[in-house]
């Protein structure tokens, strides 16, 4: 089947400089929405992937999608068609026609329509199959609004047949009450698709070329036109202004919320999570309010995410307790381990089972084994950390020099003072105990305890005391209104 995403529009309710079908919809854009659909209609051995039309924002669009191949092969059997002047849905699809194979159907899909499900347009395609003794047939995705503003109307003949559809602007009182509305979606027979956009005339309200007009144009011709419906209404839904992209993010952030709570994940509010990517939970999981996931997450069973987290690309174990306002991205958390409040957690911190990171800790690509604990104020970063460690609070890793970033190992049973720096490359052997105010440079042995500090010295001393402002004389206070009266005769 071939498929032709419609993504030239400039959104101009937008008033953004980013192309309408870029705008982000639960963190991705809206095209990247529909493509990751379409892709899924179509098998391994399609040699024709989907046909972007782009227009307004073009070079946008193709450094987007140039991206977006680097990062999925799937997206690399997308292609593109300019639609230089914007004349309509009819004269956009014009533009994909040399790139479509006409033994196959055209399935037309809109780059600001980003939730319609792979249910939806399998039964839509399956409709334009034909049946025996007949062509195939033009399939039509409708939907019945209580306010159907804005939008064409399906117009029947009285046995119920499809006879064409009209414009809002260009529709009658009478055709302005029908209910049911095109959504734009459809499969069309591409054989006569072709003879159908170049017959197509500007010949109404907007000076533009519809592609719906082509309905009236397959009754003519005798096509069998089928319609059917969406489950639910939001799959038709598109994308015009940033109120509307508002209201249909909470639409699918409900939708999410929903799916997690059907599998066993407790919501302290389901209207107050946000899901920007996928995330997988394990039975018992708890989320309060207001928490964030990006990118791929996983949650094992019986962890506690507290309010206001962020976490990003990060898989965290069982019966894990995460506090509010904890930041993790791309890290691994063991089981049973305690996280937060006010923790961050980098790309590349890896914790073992029962670690303890407290709050304004900070850990950056470096392993910590299991039992260790850096509850207050500390920064570890490209260091190995053994079990049953104990780092004080203000206790830094100092593994950067300048220009390269250097590695600090510290072995099981270690315990560091506070305000402990450790100046990288440096190893803390196994049992060693760093004194507070330690600043490490060399390698502190096993079983010993290092100090460096400077001597301490009390001194006999007497704290300065500050010397108040004595009140001018009354001579001096004549001398001065003197000098100011002089001072004016002369101007």
């Amino acid at each position: 089947m071939n498929i032709v995403i419609l993504a030239a529009g400039q959104g101009k309710r937008m008033k953004s400089a980013l192309p309408k079908v870029l705008q982000t919809l639960a963190g991705k854009p809206l095209l990247q929405h529909v493509l990751v659909t379409a892709l899924s209609l179509q098998n391994k051995q399609t040699k024709n992937g989907p046909i972007v039309v782009v227009g307004h924002g073009a070079a946008d669009v193709k450094e987007f999608l140039d991206n977006a191949s680097k990062v999925s092969t799937s997206f690399s059997k997308v292609s593109t068609a300019l639609q230089a002047e914007q004349k309509g849905t009819g004269h956009a699809l014009l533009q994909a026609l040399p790139k479509l194979d006409v033994q196959e159907p055209t399935l037309v899909l809109y780059g600001d329509v980003p939730l319609t499900s792979k249910k939806t347009l399998t039964k839509l395609a399956k409709l334009a199959d034909g049946v025996r003794g007949q062509d195939s047939a033009l399939a039509l995705l409708t939907q019945n609004l209580e306010n159907p503003k804005g939008y064409g109307r399906i117009v029947r003949d009285p046995d119920g047949s499809v006879q064409e559809i009209v414009e809002e602007k260009d529709s009658t009182p009478v055709q302005k009450a029908i209910h049911e509305i095109n959504t734009g979606i459809m499969v069309l027979p591409t054989n006569a698709l072709k003879k159908w956009l170049k017959a197509l005339r500007a010949s109404n309200a907007q000076g533009e070329y519809y592609l719906t007009d082509v309905i009236a144009m397959a009754v003519k011709d005798g096509v069998p036109i089928r319609t059917t419906q969406a489950d639910d209404e939001f799959e038709t839904v598109g994308v015009n202004s940033r109120d509307q992209l508002a209201s249909l993010e909470r639409i699918y952030q409900l939708n999410i919320a929903n799916q997690l709570m059907e599998a066993g994940v407790s919501l302290a509010d389901p209207a107050r999570i946000d899901v920007r990517g996928t995330l997988e939970c394990g039975t018992d999981v708890f989320i309060d309010v207001g928490c964030v996931f990006e990118g791929c997450v996983t949650l094992a069973a019986g962890t506690t995410i507290g309010p206001y987290c962020v976490i990003r690309n990060s898989v965290i174990g069982k019966g894990v307790a995460v506090h509010a306002y904890s930041h993790i991205d791309g890290a691994k958390v063991g089981n049973q381990s305690v996280i937060g409040p006010y923790a961050r957690l980098r790309p590349g911190a890896d914790l073992s089972n029962d670690v303890h990171i407290g709050n304004f800790v900070e850990i950056k690509n470096s392993k910590i084994a299991a039992n260790s604990k850096a509850n207050h104020l500390a920064y570890v970063g490209d260091s190995i950390v053994g079990s049953r460690v104990n780092i004080g609070a203000g206790t830094i890793t100092c593994n950067y020099d300048g220009v390269n970033k250097h590695q600090t190992i510290i072995e099981d049973d270690v315990f560091i003072g506070s305000d402990t720096q450790l100046v990288a490359p440096v190893r803390v052997g196994r049992g060693a105990t760093l004194g507070a105010g330690t600043t490490l440079t060399k390698d502190a042995p096993a079983n010993q305890l290092t100090v460096s500090r400077a001597r301490q010295v009390s001194l006999q001393w007497k704290r300065p005391i500050k010397q108040e402002k004595k009140p001018a004389s009354k001579k001096a206070v004549s001398k001065k209104v003197a000098t100011k009266k002089t001072a004016k005769g002369k101007k």
